[in-house]
């Protein structure tokens, strides 16, 4: 007996995006039903797992899963997010790279990065896996997912909620704030501004080195 589903409990049961199934859709491969309203419903019974890999193949497209964290000294909590990573793609069936970086999540140079956007650019990934979205950029991860939608490039989220490395994190981030405009304020001759930068930079350096950091 034919069971009917709407496109977001489809993507839900095949772990992929919305937009992968209207890609598909639109490309002929895993075709959905149309309501006298224009909504999608599928068939059940045509959306195993075994599904996506079929489509993944004949897509010729990887999965990456990308890592990141500030500093060599997180180099335990970059394991952690490989060892996430590598376990989520399995348990989908996904074929996959890991790419893991060391750098600030202001530092949009990283080789890591680099590397992932330009497999996107190029068209070679199909999936774009992250533990918790910061782990990819701390401001600006948005338009990059703006080019994954435009390039038809799924991003899966492990992660919705905040990431526990936020407060370890974000310290160098503010520290390289600094560093930016430092220079812009210390040409100044305002010794008040100098003394303002020298008082946050020490504040930042110390919650870092806290104990309870």
């Amino acid at each position: 007996m034919e069971r009917l589903v709407t496109i977001s409990q489809a993507a839900k049961i095949l772990g992929v995006s919305e937009m992968t199934l209207r890609r598909w859709d639109e490309a002929g491969k895993l075709v959905s039903i149309r309501t006298e309203g224009g909504h999608r419903r599928y068939d059940i019974s045509k959306i195993r797992p075994e599904t996506v890999r079929k489509y993944e193949l004949s897509e010729g497209r990887k999965t990456v899963a990308y890592a990141r964290v500030s500093s060599h000294d997180q180099k335990d909590d970059l394991e952690r997010q490989k060892q996430v990573l590598e376990l989520f793609c399995a348990k989908n069936g996904w074929r996959h790279e890991i790419i893991a970086d060391f750098g600030s999540g202001m530092n949009y140079y990283k080789k890591g990065l680099t590397k992932l956007l330009n497999a996107i650019l190029d068209g070679s990934v199909g999936r774009l896996v992250l533990t918790h979205k910061d782990r990819l950029l701390r401001f600006g991860a948005e338009l990059v997912f703006s080019i994954c939608e435009a390039k038809g490039v799924e991003v899966v989220i492990i992660n919705q909620g905040d990431d526990m490395t936020f407060e370890e994190d974000l310290a160098p981030d503010v520290l390289e704030i600094i560093t930016v405009f430092s220079a812009r304020l210390y040409g100044s001759r305002s010794g008040k501004n100098k003394k303002l930068l020298e008082n946050v930079a020490k504040a930042v350096e110390e919650a870092e080195n806290s104990p309870g950091a």
